[in-house]
């Protein structure tokens, strides 16, 4: 078998076929980023191309409120910001981390309604002139193309609304959570809908859902079939329909639920942190023959490319089986990663990953 294309492995991977080798992909912080261009890489090389990795395409729409963005402070080690969903952030310049929330616009299902109203699937959402200058070209080199879709408890909680807020809502107020949820999901499909009457054709549906932490999970399985799981369902339902398989990206420990993802159809589940407690060697013979798993390789062991190399041996032989898996870090890749570690890394998985030879 000769060298496919990203596109012919992924779609091998999802329809649970061995192909050249497994889809080695993953994300840099943007702090890694800057460490490699210090040890070698290039200015304006773009890490895919430098490393070897499997092309991914992503289209995007926005179905958000879109409430006027604003720098509020900046200094030489921070911003302050109020995104165009509401929400007041502090985000560090040259340290990667997590923001800090400091306020929400939409506090309660009264001044939902006032975003609810905003949130409407307008033409101008979709950045057509975008699609139509890249979309030829992953058409023609083969690339994997991703629709994004944007919705559900993580993006409500951490991009919207808050956690507290939600976590207590979807307990005393489900009815509202429910709403939002389904809202984001309405407009973000209806705009969808006209990206795929214009003839661009994404592979597979995607979007982020984070349910779980270290070791247990934001709320039980009854909330989630209550309140979310009807919402991923009519996603999973959408991308289907229209010829494309569905991933959710899902961190922390989210075993319980991984029945009733199947449940519902889902193709794929990403990045099964271990340091959480998902075990992808257990994943892949509970669920293999139905789940393609993506991730699984602790990334707090990538700065020492011994222990992960190790883990690599031990993982990507049993997980790769028949197909179903895609290389990754369980998370993204940290600024702790050298260029030079980075690079080996990549060059084991494609070859502990070949189903060649």
């Amino acid at each position: 078998m000769g060298e496919l294309t990203s596109r012919d492995r992924f779609r091998s991977m999802y329809e649970h076929r061995e192909a050249d080798r497994i889809p080695v992909t993953d994300g840099p912080w943007g702090t890694t980023i800057e460490r490699w261009h210090r040890e070698g890489m290039p200015e304006g090389a773009w890490y895919v191309d430098f490393f070897g990795l499997d092309k991914v395409a992503t289209i995007s729409v926005d179905n958000g409120p879109r409430w006027e963005s604003e720098l509020i402070e900046e200094t030489d080690d921070y911003t302050i910001v109020r995104t165009s969903w509401g929400v007041t952030l502090k985000n560090w310049k040259h340290i990667a981390s997590t923001p800090e929330y400091l306020d929400f616009r939409v506090k309660d299902a009264r001044s939902w309604l006032d975003a609810k109203r905003r949130m409407t699937p307008d033409p101008d959402r979709v950045d057509w002139a975008a699609l139509e200058r890249d979309y030829p070209r992953w058409e023609a080199d083969g690339w994997w193309i991703q629709a994004h879709l944007w919705f559900g408890f993580d993006i409500t909680h951490s991009w919207f609304v808050g956690t507290e807020t939600v976590l207590f809502a979807m307990l005393e107020e489900p009815e509202w959570c429910r709403e939002m949820f389904e809202h984001e999901l309405d407009v973000c499909l209806a705009l969808f809908d006209q990206v795929l009457a214009k003839g661009y054709r994404p592979h597979v549906a995607t979007w982020p859902d984070d349910m779980g932490y270290k070791h247990n999970q934001f709320f039980s399985i009854d909330t989630y079939r209550k309140v979310l799981k009807p919402v991923h369902a009519r996603a999973i339902e959408w991308a289907h329909r229209n010829g494309m398989f569905a991933h959710l990206h899902s961190c922390g420990d989210v075993n319980p639920f991984v029945p009733e993802l199947l449940e519902i159809g889902l193709d794929a589940l990403n990045p099964l942190e271990v340091k959480a407690g998902m075990d992808p060697i257990a994943l892949k013979r509970a669920y293999g023959d139905r789940l393609v798993l993506h991730g699984g390789i602790n990334a707090v062991l990538w700065d020492d490319f011994d222990a992960i190399a190790e883990e690599m041996r031990r993982v990507i032989p049993v997980v790769k089986q028949g197909g179903g898996y895609i290389f990754s870090s369980d998370h993204s890749v940290p600024d702790s990663v050298s260029l030079e570690n980075f690079r080996r890394i990549v060059e084991l998985a494609k070859s502990l990953g070949s189903y060649e030879g």
